[in-house]
């Protein structure tokens, strides 16, 4: 009934609301001037041989770490080992730009920068100007509902929500009359109160005896407790 989330595709529509190939094609020449000064990196790119489809901005990578609450982190911190073919395309992307990669980003789960596991994680090179190159993907898609189940991370605003509407559906399904022979609306929403006071006690120590956080301030954190 759903469809599993292919990243690349959901990066290809992040980046069509903002650059087109075009706009990419005209930025190039833009990073042979300037990409030696906003990256500390040794990579050196063949302006002609890059293709424009395979570049995305630092915001474009942002969205979409948010949307399905991901991390954007160096490659040191991603535990599982390279896959052949992602070997293999870093070496073919080394051999045609005559250069040796490095400051090399991954885009993945945050289970996977401390399990072996796999959950098509996506492997960036730096360009410079906030922009990178994507050298290859792997793994399987995500889970179609992810975004859905992550959707509460975002914010507070949108924890509360939740939170709220889960405690209008647990008081609705308290008996009436259960602590008053009276009922009515007043039992009602002290009912209503009292749960989401209990459940929102339970979040917030969720939240802080496990170091939880929101999906923007975890995107590209190095930290496990984030």
């Amino acid at each position: 009934m759903f469809s599993p989330v292919d990243l690349e595709k959901k990066l290809d529509a992040a980046r069509r609301g903002r650059d087109s190939e075009k706009d990419l094609l005209a930025l190039l020449d833009s990073f042979a001037i300037s990409s030696s000064h906003s990256e500390v990196t040794q990579n050196r790119f063949n302006l002609d041989k890059l293709e424009a489809s395979r570049i995305y901005h630092q915001n474009d990578i942002r969205k979409i770490c948010i949307d399905y609450r991901l991390r954007f982190l160096d490659l040191k911190y991603f535990k599982p080992e390279l896959p052949e073919e992602a070997t293999a395309a870093i070496a073919e992307l080394e051999a045609k730009h005559d250069t040796t990669l490095d400051a090399l980003k991954i885009v993945a789960p945050s289970r996977l920068f401390k399990l072996e596991d796999k959950d098509d994680p996506l492997l960036f090179a730096p360009l410079g100007n906030g922009y990178y190159y994507l050298i290859h993907r792997w793994g399987k898609d995500l889970h179609p509902l992810r975004k859905a189940l992550v959707w509460p991370f975002r914010n507070i605003v949108n924890l509360t929500l939740v939170v709220l509407a889960f405690s209008l559906l647990a008081t609705f399904g308290v008996p009436e009359g259960l602590f008053s022979k009276k009922g009515g609306s007043a039992e009602f929403w002290i009912i209503f109160f009292f749960i989401f006071k209990s459940l929102a006690a339970v979040v917030i120590f969720y939240g802080f005896a496990l170091g939880k956080n929101f999906n923007p301030a975890i995107w590209n954190s190095k930290y496990f407790n984030a």
